[in-house]
């Protein structure tokens, strides 16, 4: 089961003095803060009253937040939208939703767990089996397919992929 709410970035500080604050996003191409009418910030339902790209990150302002230092309280706070209003395709799949799945090679050997995403210049899956941890880099050329309805995540690592033992 997919979450209601999608964690798309964090509110990195306040702007100006009218209460804007910078949140940065997880995906710096993303567009979702374009058409949201709601955000969540901190758990909390705001208004957007306005939202402005500015590559990689969007200043917003939202109802209620009018001083910069109620702004300012917010930094740090997760930022979410209702996964309604991304408009997703159906075949289309967010990583977070990856998270628990299991991983299967081409010919269904176990290949262990999605435990989290790592996000950078090159997102990787953190995938843990037993007693090793694997990072998968997100390309197509190593995710063959998802099944989300199955909960099954089918890989193709390429040779010599480094496998770190989990600390207890």
């Amino acid at each position: 089961m997919t979450a209601s709410r999608v964690e798309i970035g964090v509110v990195s500080k306040a702007h100006g003095i009218r209460g804007e604050v910078v949140v940065v996003l997880h995906d710096p191409d993303s567009t979702a803060l374009d058409e949201a009418e709601t955000v969540h910030v901190g758990g909390v339902a705001r208004v957007v009253v306005q939202a402005r790209n500015t590559g990689g990150a969007y200043l917003l302002a939202m109802e209620g937040i009018t001083d910069r230092d109620v702004a300012s309280t917010l930094r740090g706070a997760v930022v979410e939208v209702d996964r309604d209003e991304l408009g997703l395709d159906d075949d289309e799949v967010l990583l977070a939703d990856m998270i628990g799945c299991r991983c299967v090679l081409p010919d269904g050997t176990a290949w262990g767990e999605i435990v989290a995403v790592e996000p950078g210049l090159q997102d990787r899956l953190v995938i843990r089996d037993g007693a090793i941890e694997r990072q998968l880099p997100v390309v197509d050329a190593f995710i063959a397919g998802v099944d989300l309805e199955a909960r099954v995540v089918t890989v193709t690592p390429p040779e010599g992929l480094p496998e770190d033992p989990v600390e207890s």
